[in-house]
C-alpha cells in the first residue's frame, strides 16, 4: 500500500469536525478504497482550546491556514473556513501555487474566484475539487463533470437552499406566516441570526453560478444572475397555488437559449405532479436536462455537517486515487465568456395577484391591458374576502378585492409592461405580486 495521504484541515466548525470524525471512523474502509491511508496531520482554526468532540492530540496546529497550506507536512489542503476572500482565499491560493491539491466546500469562493483558481490548479497539474460547495451531500458536481460528459445540457434547475425550502414547506402545510416560519427556522438552527443571504436568494445564486459553468461550459458570472428572494411570499399566494395545482419553491434555473444563457433565482410555481414539488423541508434537489439522457434528478440533504462531510471526503478519495480532472469539466482556458440572456426575454406562464378596486370597468380594464400586450389569460379568479360585521359597517363601496390571473406562456417584458399600464389606470391598490410558473 502507498504512503498515507496527509491532509491539512483548515476550519474546525460543524463541517470540519464532521470530516475529521468521518475520516477516523471509516479509516480502514477508505484505505482499501483509495489504495492508501488518508489522515489529517495538521489543522488550522481560530480557537485552540475549544472542545470540538475530536482528538487533536497527534495533529499539528497552525494559527494561520495559509502557513499550513505552504507546509511540506501536508499533501492536500481541505478548506472549510468559508468566505469569498480573507484566510480562505489566501490558503487556497497558497496551496495551489505550491502544487498541492485542494478540496473545498466554499461556494462563495468558487463563485468569485473559481476561474482564476481553476487556471492555477490546471497550470500546476493538481486537483481542485468542490463537490460540497453545491447541494451538500448530493453528488451533482461529479454528475455534471463526469457522468453527463456525453450530453449537451439544455437546462439545470433545483432547490438549492434548505432554509427557504423549510420556510415555504411550513407556510404551506401549517398555514403559517413567513415571519413565524423564519423564527422557527432560526430556533432550529436552519437559518442564521441574519438570514438575508439565504432568504433573499443569494446563497442559491452562488450555487447556480457554479452549476451553470459546469453545465454550459461558460465562465462563472454570479453577478449576472437575476435574483429574487422569498420574503414577499404571503399565505394568500401559498393558498392560491395549492388550489391551482401548484406548489411554490425557490428555484435556481439556468437554461440555454438562442440569445445566451438564462440564469435566474426566484420563487416559482411548480406543478404538484412534478418530482421537484415533492421535495420538502431542508432537503435539496437538482434536475439536469441532457439531450441523450433526458432528465436526471438528484435529491437529498443539502446541508449539515454529516452530509457535507460525505461530499468533502468523496473529493479527498478522488485525490488519493490520483484523479485530477479539469475543474469545470473542461480546461478552464476553454470556458466560453458568459453571454447573458436578459430576464425580460424569459418566456413562460405567470401567476399575478392584484388588489383590484371593486368598481365597474375594473375587470374589463385588466383584461384589456393584458390583451394589448399580447398576453392570453388562462384564468381569472376573484378571491373575494368575506367581510366581518365591523368591516361591513365601515367599508367603502369600491374596497379592493384580491384577483388572481394565470397567463399562458408570455414574455417577462410584456408582463411588466402590462402591469405598469394597469397601475397607471388606477384600478389596483397595491404592487402586484408576480410569480413565474415553470413547466417541468
Amino acid at each position: 500500500m502507498r504512503e498515507p495521504l496527509r491532509l491539512g484541515l483548515a476550519g474546525l466548525g460543524t463541517v470540519g469536525a464532521s470530516v475529521f470524525r468521518l475520516l477516523e471512523s471509516h479509516a480502514e474502509a477508505l484505505a482499501v478504497r483509495c489504495g492508501r491511508p488518508v489522515r489529517v496531520t495538521a489543522v488550522a482554526a481560530r480557537e485552540r482550546g475549544r472542545d470540538r468532540g475530536v482528538d487533536l492530540g497527534t495533529v499539528a496546529w497552525f494559527d494561520d491556514p495559509a502557513a499550513m497550506a505552504e507546509s511540506d507536512d501536508i499533501d492536500v489542503l481541505v478548506e472549510l473556513i468559508g468566505g469569498d476572500s480573507g484566510p480562505a482565499e489566501r490558503a487556497v491560493t497558497a496551496a495551489l501555487e505550491g502544487g498541492r491539491p485542494v478540496v473545498t466546500a466554499n461556494k462563495a469562493l468558487i463563485a468569485r474566484h473559481g476561474l482564476r483558481l481553476a487556471k492555477l490548479a490546471e497550470h500546476k497539474g493538481v486537483a481542485f475539487n468542490f463537490e460540497a460547495a453545491v447541494a451538500g451531500g448530493i453528488p451533482v458536481i461529479k454528475t455534471l463533470r463526469e457522468s453527463l460528459a456525453g450530453n449537451e445540457i439544455g437546462r439545470v434547475y433545483g432547490i438549492l437552499n434548505g432554509t427557504c425550502n423549510y420556510i415555504l414547506t411550513r407556510m404551506e402545510k401549517e398555514k403559517l406566516s413567513f415571519d413565524t416560519c423564519l423564527r422557527e427556522a432560526q430556533r432550529l438552527g436552519y437559518a442564521e441570526a441574519d438570514p438575508s443571504f439565504d432568504i433573499e436568494g443569494y446563497d442559491t445564486a452562488h450555487k447556480l453560478a457554479i452549476l451553470t459553468s459546469l453545465a454550459f461550459g461558460t465562465e462563472i458570472d454570479a453577478a449576472a444572475i437575476y435574483v429574487e428572494g422569498i420574503t414577499a411570499i404571503e399565505p394568500a399566494d401559498i393558498e392560491a397555488a395549492d388550489e391551482l395545482g401548484y406548489r411554490i419553491k425557490l428555484l435556481g434555473v439556468a437554461r440555454r437559449t438562442a440569445t445566451g444563457i438564462e440564469q435566474r433565482v426566484h420563487p416559482t410555481m411548480v406543478p404538484k405532479s412534478s418530482a421537484i414539488a415533492r421535495i420538502d423541508g431542508v432537503l435539496n434537489a437538482v434536475a439536469v436536462d441532457g439531450d441523450f439522457v433526458g432528465e436526471v434528478i438528484l435529491a437529498g440533504p443539502g446541508a449539515g455537517g454529516a452530509a457535507t462531510a460525505s461530499a468533502v471526503v468523496a473529493d479527498i478519495a478522488d485525490i488519493a486515487r490520483g484523479a485530477a480532472l479539469p475543474v469545470f469539466g473542461r480546461p478552464a482556458s476553454a470556458l466560453a465568456p458568459y453571454r447573458k440572456a436578459e430576464i425580460e426575454a424569459h418566456q413562460g406562464g405567470y401567476y399575478i395577484r392584484l388588489s383590484v378596486y371593486d368598481r365597474p370597468g375594473a375587470f374589463a380594464g385588466l383584461a384589456g391591458r393584458m390583451a394589448e400586450h399580447g398576453i392570453s389569460l388562462e384564468s381569472i379568479v376573484q378571491r373575494r374576502r368575506a367581510p366581518s360585521a365591523e368591516a361591513t359597517a365601515t367599508s367603502v363601496p369600491d374596497a379592493p378585492q384580491p384577483v388572481v390571473l394565470i397567463t399562458y406562456a408570455t414574455t417577462e417584458a410584456d408582463v411588466r409592461a402590462a402591469l405598469a399600464a394597469i397601475g397607471r389606470d388606477g384600478h389596483i391598490a397595491a404592487t402586484p405580486r408576480v410569480i413565474r410558473i415553470e413547466e417541468l
